[in-house]
């Protein structure tokens, strides 16, 4: 299958020699989720952030299914079309399952796969059943007359009650651009499925067993991995970090207090220094400890 360029943020290295790190975004996300994060190791490495098929402004995939196994491959496609080898895989929520996919079916492309708050299949907390219903058949059409009902500064205020342990650490920068580009996406014909669709490629992941299943996945995976799950998390269940510890072969656990599902936004310099204590482990060159 042809897959079309991902768009991307590419922040630079102050180290023309470092390596480069890829960024995957959670569900309905985008690039700038990682802004606060690539700015803390832009003196460690160079900084790819990529939007998957459907979001930001990455173009919808086929037929507007998305699914698990067709991220990973636009995001390998996109990785082979621009030489990239060995990269520092970064995934966050869906992204987080994405990048486990792939470190698992494209090994020689990733270096070290850090996760932050992967959902890998478990019973959901009440928040995460609820955003489910979005994968029922009619509930897209329902949702959006339902959001159609609500101002775009109240859909902020509700998704950052969802994802932040404490909304009131957003930024107001981070606020305006979040709002600029929710604003841009409600005029495109295709943005208004893709977040069902995308939650119906993690109930299809959750629901699939042997060889298929996200947790065999990470257990075949051999690259240095970095977990990391904030304790208030109210879309992946904390119970999960020790499960996930021992299931990865060479695992280190980075578990944050008051902290919910989006760490890289939430705690950006706990996750940096986590981030190049990895690469050392993992015997990469670090430069630049700090932002």
């Amino acid at each position: 299958m042809q897959h079309q360029p991902l768009a991307a943020d590419y922040t630079p290295s102050t180290e023309p020699a470092a390596d480069t790190a890829v960024f995957l975004h959670g569900l309905g996300g985008w690039t700038h989720n990682w802004a606060a994060l690539t700015d803390r190791l832009r003196g460690s490495v160079h900084c790819l952030a990529l939007d998957l098929p459907g979001y930001g402004r990455s173009a919808p995939p086929p037929g507007g299914v998305v699914t698990v196994e067709g991220q990973a491959a636009a995001v390998a496609a996109h990785l082979d079309r621009a030489g990239h080898r060995r990269v520092h895989l970064v995934g966050n929520s869906l992204g987080g399952l994405t990048a486990l996919r792939l470190a698992a079916h494209r090994p020689e492309l990733v270096a070290t796969l850090t996760l932050l708050a992967p959902v890998l299949p478990a019973l959901p907390p009440p928040q995460a059943l609820r955003a489910a219903l979005l994968a029922l058949p009619g509930a897209p059409r329902l949702y959006a007359r339902l959001l159609a009902e609500r101002s775009p500064d109240r859909q902020l205020d509700d998704l950052y009650r969802l994802i932040y342990a404490d909304p009131t650490r957003v930024r107001p920068d981070q606020r305006a651009a979040e709002a600029r580009e929710r604003l841009r996406r409600s005029e495109l014909p295709h943005a208004g499925g893709m977040l069902a669709a995308g939650m119906r490629a993690v109930v299809r992941a959750s629901l699939h067993r042997g060889a298929a299943s996200p947790w065999h996945q990470a257990c075949r995976i051999t690259a240095p991995t970095l977990l990391v799950y904030g304790r208030e998390d109210r879309l992946v269940p904390f119970r999960l970090a020790p499960r996930a510890y021992a299931a990865f072969r060479d695992a280190r656990l980075l578990t944050l207090p008051d902290t919910g599902h989006v760490a890289m936004q939430e705690r950006p310099d706990l996750v940096a220094t986590a981030f190049r204590a990895l690469l050392a482990d993992a015997g990469r060159p670090v430069e630049g400890a700090g932002r």
